[in-house]
């Protein structure tokens, strides 16, 4: 029997195959001529055929060409990194209570702003990509360049948004949304176990925690294993991340742990090291290869967020936690220079398309490079950055939260002059039990309180 979590038997196994020969594998015309026989209706779900593929894939050779190395484990991606600065000065004690402020505010105010238009950034309408399709649906409005909530407002032109509650005419709080629940998570896991988690901590939490239709893709797979490999009346010491995270996970290098960084970066504020550790433990049981590093990445530029304000430096020293030969540290750099030869982000989303946008819209390296122009060419201001991270396209919701992360903790709360801010009304709704209704400025308390006692037990 097959078990997937998050689409059906045979949509995991198309996907799977891409992600195969992502990973540097040799596919045949021979697997791929079985996946392409199979029909999208009636063999939806042929578990027999599909496992005896899946199982067959399983067993394919590595490409000897492929030359990326990017492991898996935290002792070899540290052997693999580049130097780079491990742990800046601490932040001013003054000014940390803001910032953290300033970063949840960020979070909420840059996922709210995109989540009307995740769909539209992912799958794009009316054929136009995803860009395309927001910039349309601006211009059809008036509102175009980005600068304030997506309005509702319907002029014929048959462009769909989607969660009214987070649209310009109806938003009052930061609803529920997965980029804010794993944030949440992050902070009750810390509150409760302390700088000494580990993995299996992370997964009981999401268990004690989140309603299942609250996950997504690699961690819908991730946490489905997890507990169909441990009864609930047995010890699970057993079950190990290698399973969790590539048993009929073909998601295992989206998007999904990039954007679970962010607590981590909170707590490690001025500790990139450390920050880009714990993302590690909280990756490594659901993800592989870039779908780590891209969490460890921005944990590390999100703890030195609260120290360093530029983008080209943060950027750095995100890179400098990840194997210098993988396949997000080489389009970061990539990404690097482009950018420092254009003026214009559109005319770097228009290189990032180009080279990029075969990716699925919610792989890890594409998005995470819209952050990283939205962060320079927003020139790290609060509400040109976050405006620019959702003009972007594919994963909107996932990278105005990134990207409000950082320029939020760069700022603090108290210098966000934005029209994003106020809406929220400080107030943050979500779906994590113990969380009901909760204030940002609460938040950064508790935040707070967890970075003293990780500075004072790791440093």
């Amino acid at each position: 029997m097959i078990f997937t979590g998050w689409d059906t038997p045979l949509s995991a196994l198309k996907t799977e195959l891409v992600q195969k020969e992502y990973e540097g594998f040799l596919v045949p015309d021979t697997i791929k001529n079985q996946v392409s026989a199979l029909d999208c209706e009636k063999d939806a779900m042929n578990f027999a055929a599909i496992d005896d593929i899946w199982k067959a894939i399983e067993k394919l050779p590595p490409d000897p060409k492929f030359s990326y190395v990017q492991p898996n484990d935290l002792e070899a991606i540290r052997a693999k990194r580049p130097k780079g600065v491990r742990q800046l000065e601490m932040p001013s004690e003054s000014d940390l209570l803001d910032k953290f402020h300033g970063a949840w505010i960020g979070r909420a105010a840059g996922c709210a702003l995109g989540k009307p238009v995740e769909g539209m950034g992912i799958y794009g309408q009316q054929g136009m990509t995803g860009r395309k399709s927001i910039r349309t649906y601006l211009q059809n409005r008036n509102d175009w360049p980005l600068n304030n909530y997506f309005s509702g407002v319907d002029t014929g032109d048959d462009l769909k948004l989607h969660c009214p509650l987070s649209q310009r005419e109806q938003i009052t709080f930061m609803e529920p949304d997965d980029d804010i629940h794993y944030t949440l998570i992050a902070l009750r896991i810390l509150e409760e176990y302390g700088p000494d988690f580990t993995w299996r901590h992370v997964a009981h939490t999401w268990n004690n925690s989140l309603p299942y239709n609250a996950i997504c893709t690699a961690e819908t797979q991730a946490i489905l294993n997890f507990n169909n490999a441990v009864p609930r009346i047995a010890k699970s010491n057993w079950v190990t991340p290698e399973y969790t995270r590539t048993n009929r996970n073909p998601y295992r290098e989206w998007i999904g742990a990039q954007i679970r960084a962010d607590g981590w970066g909170y707590a490690c504020a001025g500790n990139p090291e450390l920050a880009a550790e714990f993302a590690y433990r909280d990756a490594c049981w659901t993800h592989t290869a870039n779908g780590i590093y891209g969490e460890m990445m921005f944990a590390a530029i999100i703890a030195a967020s609260f120290v360093v304000s530029d983008a080209v430096d943060l950027v750095h020293i995100g890179l400098s936690e990840i194997p210098a030969n993988c396949k997000l540290s080489e389009a970061s750099l990539a990404a690097l220079a482009h950018a420092a030869n254009c003026n214009d982000f559109e005319v770097y989303m228009d290189w990032v398309e180009e080279f990029y946008g075969d990716l699925h819209g919610v792989h890890t390296i594409n998005n995470a490079l819209v952050v990283i122009g939205s962060m320079i060419f927003g020139k790290m201001d609060f509400h040109q950055s976050i405006c620019r991270s959702v003009e972007g396209g594919w994963d909107t919701d996932c990278n105005g939260a990134t990207c409000g992360s950082i320029v939020g903790a760069v700022g603090g709360a108290t210098s966000l002059h934005s029209t994003l801010v106020a809406p929220l009304n400080d107030t943050i709704k979500p779906s994590v039990i113990g969380f009901q209704e909760i204030s940002m400025a609460e938040l950064a308390e508790r935040t707070y309180k967890v970075h003293q006692t990780v500075s004072k037990t790791r440093r």
